[in-house]
């Protein structure tokens, strides 16, 4: 069985459709297929509170590709979910509804606490009992938080700061940002203060690069000095060299240093001195999300278990 899930960014959109696999009682979510594209709908919302008529057809146009590409695949469930950029246009819910009718698709314009949700179901995976971590996921129109203490979730909560709000305003908070940009920072440093967090994980396409760029050994944590470090030495590089010296996507390059730069003041603000960088995200929660909802339908007719198995989400070179 293969599933696909859409991630309706404000800097990009992502499609995963990934096959079911299982052998001796144990599944993997094995990638098929792995399309990202930057349409940056946050360019368009974020300055003027609407996605442009321009924009919106090419928006149509890509999410019929990816049906297609659905249907190419024989995908047997799909979730696609809509974050910061699509729920503060004017016009968000009329292009989703738009898709219903045009394209026989369901687009879910989720919250911030619905994208935490799903990402949850995922980072549970990567924590230790005794530890307690402050969970930063930075995306282009919002900023999600959670905190786990012991391998529960304590508190979460979601900001509307992220990279290219930050962008838009040469990557300060700027003055209609700076009230939440002052909230983000008291929640933060009373939540880490009150569950003793020592160490941050890290997700999100920005802090995945910056973690590349580190050349750490896998699974190494990177530290907060250097992270900085990264930022200084991207700050000091044009837009050109970031693009042909260190091969980052033009979409990637501009954003990188103001997202950056929110995962720096996170883990300042928290104390947390180092971050695992998991590679893993929304999308990653959304697959988890419809293994669960399709078990019955996944598990063979042999398998009599009533337990619910945690797939392994399997980490190739196929496409990033």
């Amino acid at each position: 069985m293969k599933l696909a899930a859409i991630d309706i960014g404000s800097n990009a959109v992502r499609c995963q459709i990934s096959a079911v696999l299982e052998f001796g009682g144990n599944y993997r979510l094995k990638r098929v297929e792995y399309v990202r594209y930057p349409l940056r709908l946050g360019e368009d919302v974020f300055a003027t509170g609407r996605i442009s008529p321009a924009k919106e057809e090419k928006f149509v146009k890509f999410l019929h590709a990816l049906k297609l590409l659905m249907e190419v695949h024989d995908v047997a469930h799909y979730l696609i979910c809509s974050t910061s950029a699509m729920r503060s246009a004017e016009n968000g819910q009329a292009i989703a509804e738009r898709m219903k009718r045009e394209l026989g698709i369901d687009v879910q314009i989720i919250d911030g606490q619905s994208e935490a949700a799903y990402v949850n179901r995922v980072i549970m995976q990567l924590l230790e009992d005794k530890r307690h971590y402050l969970h930063i996921d930075v995306g282009g129109g919002s900023t999600e938080f959670n905190l786990y203490s012991e391998r529960r979730k304590v508190a979460s909560q979601s900001f509307e700061v992220g990279s290219i709000r930050r962008l838009q305003n040469d990557g300060q908070p700027g003055a209609q940002l700076q009230d939440t940009w002052q909230q983000m920072e008291t929640w933060v440093k009373e939540n880490a203060r009150r569950y003793h967090v020592t160490r941050a994980i890290g997700t999100g396409g920005n802090i995945n690069k910056i973690y590349a760029l580190a050349q750490l050994p896998l699974d190494q944590p990177i530290s907060r000095r250097q992270i900085k470090d990264i930022l200084t030495r991207l700050r000091g590089m044009s837009m050109d060299e970031r693009v042909n010296l260190l091969m980052l996507n033009p979409d990637r390059a501009d954003v990188i240093v103001p997202a950056g730069q929110i995962y720096l003041s996170a883990m300042e603000w928290s104390g947390a001195k180092d971050m695992l960088v998991p590679d893993i995200g929304l999308k990653d929660g959304m697959l988890q999300a419809l293994f669960e909802d399709h078990f019955e339908e996944i598990r063979p007719i042999t398998d009599q278990s009533h337990r619910m198995p945690v797939p392994v989400i399997q980490k190739d070179s196929e496409g990033s």
